[in-house]
């Protein structure tokens, strides 16, 4: 009989919803009753909606609790652990007892994610223990020299999964062709997109994936020197880098001579971002390395040429990097075989928004829009209609429902008007406001320009300007068309792609919901019930039953009206606060 396995899962996410509460549960009773179980530590599985995350592994099977607390881990003990009867209304995943959630998995191959979940992230024995540091060991096991390390990665169809998409092989090969007595290799951790947690799944999941990608990368390219450019604000995932870098030193995995193959020197150091959007850019990114302002640069000459202190260097981000150790150990015709004809292998999408399941997914490319947001995001949430959903963050555009069938492919994505970015899905129903949500983002693309090119600087200022007049009501004739103009000039005089794909979500909502910013400009009214200015708020004198709810949440009293007495909202009066759409509990107060 093995030893029952108890797993709690401690990402950012499960933190959040209290699994450090839950862990501390779990080894207070392991302690005091001297029960005879393993407990162990591991990141988030992808399945953020039912954190915290409790993993019971006994001769019986496998089985994986959801929203467990500190209550239900008493529970879990005295009846699964204790007793040997598990409890299936708790169980999220298990082959014996089936969960309407278990069709969050179903359709996901993992791949960058193969770890997450699964291992312990500060144990670096349990990443040998699942093929880690075997990939590097095939390399120098079989003599590869480095031109064939590179050509195995080319033949893999690997794209740069950062958001440009370019092939992370020839990217490889152009920093490998320069000589130079110093290269560099640096991982951009520096994930910034509102709604993406991708890059810090992964590195709080599975630091030593990324470790080994830019170990095999510095041995193709001839480095001998990584960064990980890390934003400060992932406190978790850079303590579980520094452990898992000190752990590959204590090892040799990192140092001199490494891997029995001479000469082949390599080490890593963390750099912590002060979170500005704008070090995603590789040249700001490297300035920020540097000690410098992140502000962007002409290319000509590109970093593999002339980057991190004018030496050749490479850059790829998280996700490109954890995938390297899985192609070259399993092979790249392995990788090449999944997704489509020029988008090979899989991707990893952030799920957010108004949608049931949200988390993080790994689906092979090629799938549908709609297939990853009903199969494996369970579809909306509150039974609401799917109106649309953004891809590719602040520099993505809006994809409307008509268009879900979409493929999940470089081109088919940038075909809408959208691009496929660094992988953030953010779901939006029928109660959302499209012109708002272009309004966010650009507010956030506003406040993040570095400021050094003129039409960055000054012309997302003024589409931001228009976009807040046109939902607070004050909109007019001719502002649709300025927006474009606007939008089209900053594209094209902009340096950097901050800029550049700042007008995306702009341009894109008019594109595919131009009647909403003409109701906005026009009617004075938003479609969706979503701009507070240009609500307004009325009695359904039928309904209303004089209960005085309503008076007693205004605080500006603008509803008039006795007790048992149909009210009236003095609209001259009402700021709009919604209060009594809220206390009302008859369904009298009407939003029109």
């Amino acid at each position: 009989m093995k030893k029952t396995t108890v797993i709690v899962g401690l990402g950012s996410c499960g933190i959040a919803a209290g699994a450090g509460k839950t862990f501390s549960e779990f080894q207070r009773i392991k302690g005091a009753d001297k029960l005879d179980f393993e407990l162990k530590k591991t990141s988030c599985v992808g399945m953020c909606f039912r954190e915290p995350l409790v993993e019971i592994i006994d001769d019986s099977g496998t089985y994986l609790y959801g929203q467990v607390d500190p209550a239900k881990a008493d529970e879990i003990i005295e009846k699964h652990i204790k007793n040997f009867s598990p409890i299936p209304e708790y169980i999220v995943h298990s082959e014996k007892f089936p969960s309407a959630d278990q069709s969050f998995f179903e359709g996901q191959v993992k791949i960058a994610l193969r770890n997450c979940g699964h291992m312990d992230p500060e144990n670096i024995d349990e990443y040998e223990s699942r093929n880690g540091y075997a990939a590097i060991r095939k390399i120098a096991d079989n003599y590869l020299k480095p031109d064939q390390v590179i050509q195995m990665v080319i033949d893999s169809g690997l794209r740069g999964r950062g958001g440009g998409g370019f092939s992370t092989g020839m990217k490889w090969k152009f920093a490998r062709n320069y000589d130079a007595p110093q290269k560099y290799v640096i991982c951009n951790a520096d994930e910034g997109d509102p709604g993406a947690f991708m890059d810090r799944s992964i590195l709080e999941g599975d630091p030593h994936g990324v470790l080994e990608g830019m170990i095999i990368c510095g041995y193709a390219i001839g480095a001998s020197e990584g960064y990980i450019y890390c934003r400060a604000e992932y406190p978790l995932a850079i303590k579980r880098l520094n452990i898992a870098i000190e752990q590959a030193r204590q090892k040799g995995y990192l140092g001199k001579n490494l891997f029995g193959i001479e000469h082949f020197n390599f080490d890593i150091k963390i750099k912590e971002g002060a979170g500005a959007f704008v070090c995603g850019e590789e040249t700001a990114l490297i300035a920020s390395i540097e000690g410098r302002r992140g502000m962007p640069r002409r290319r000509p000459p590109f970093p593999a040429q002339s980057g991190l202190w004018n030496s050749p260097t490479n850059i790829n981000n998280v996700e490109t990097f954890v995938n390297i150790p899985w192609i070259i150990f399993t092979g790249p015709q392995a990788y090449a075989a999944m997704g489509t004809e020029k988008s090979k292998g899989t991707k990893v999408f952030a799920l957010t928004g108004k949608i049931k399941h949200g988390g993080l997914v790994e689906v092979p490319m090629g799938i549908s829009i709609k297939d990853i947001i009903y199969n494996l995001g369970g579809g909306i949430a509150g039974g609401k209609k799917f109106k649309a959903v953004q891809l590719g963050g602040p520099s993505g555009g809006c994809v409307p429902e008509y268009l879900s069938h979409t493929q999940v492919d470089y081109d088919s994505v940038n075909a809408t008007g959208a691009i496929m970015g660094s992988g953030g899905m953010v779901v939006m129903d029928e109660t959302t406001c499209v012109v708002d949500i272009a309004r966010f983002f650009l507010d956030f693309t506003q406040k993040e320009s570095c400021g050094k090119c003129t039409f960055c600087r000054i012309g997302t200022k003024r589409m931001l300007e228009i976009l807040t007049r046109i939902t607070e009501g004050e909109g007019h004739e001719g502002d649709i068309e300025l927006l474009e103009e606007l939008a089209h000039n900053i594209k094209d005089g902009s340096l950097c792609g901050l800029g550049q794909t700042a007008p995306n979500p702009v341009l894109t909502t008019i594109k595919y919901f131009r009647n909403e910013y003409e109701a906005h400009i026009r009617d004075k009214k938003c479609p969706a019930l979503s701009c507070k200015k240009l609500l307004t708020y009325t009695v359904d004198q039928e309904k209303c039953t004089g209960c005085m709810s309503c008076t007693k949440g205004c605080t500006v009293d603008a509803i008039e009206g006795g007790k048992r007495e149909p009210h009236f909202i003095l609209q001259d009066i009402c700021i709009k606060c919604g209060a009594c759409y809220t206390k009302c509990k008859f369904g009298a107060i009407q939003l029109s």
